[in-house]
């Protein structure tokens, strides 16, 4: 489930929890409590990532992009991270923040 994710990704993924955007708190509501019928997790670890949302179920990672995503070296570097992450058969989908204030 955690892909061999060290225990500094472990104590940085317990940092970032406490550290919520307002679009993850939003999108946590619906997520949290098994309220789509799946189990999902927060800042879960992943190898040497972390991802925003997390669902082993379904090997689903849903993560959220703030503005900071529209720079090239910061796009560039999702890409590959997503690629890493898809290789072990994990699905990642992604939404601006601004398309979770909108919902």
């Amino acid at each position: 489930m955690f892909y061999g994710a060290s225990s500094i990704i472990f104590e940085n993924a317990k940092k970032l929890r406490n550290k919520v955007t307002d679009a993850e708190k939003i999108l946590w509501e619906h997520l949290k409590e098994k309220k789509l019928g799946v189990k999902f997790r927060r800042q879960h670890p992943i190898s040497s990532f972390i991802a925003d949302f997390y669902c082993h179920e379904k090997k689903l990672i849903i993560e959220l992009d703030g503005s900071i995503h529209n720079i090239k070296e910061i796009f560039e570097n999702d890409l590959e991270r997503q690629a890493a992450i898809e290789a072990f058969g994990i699905k990642v989908i992604r939404f601006k923040n601004q398309e979770i204030y909108k919902t």
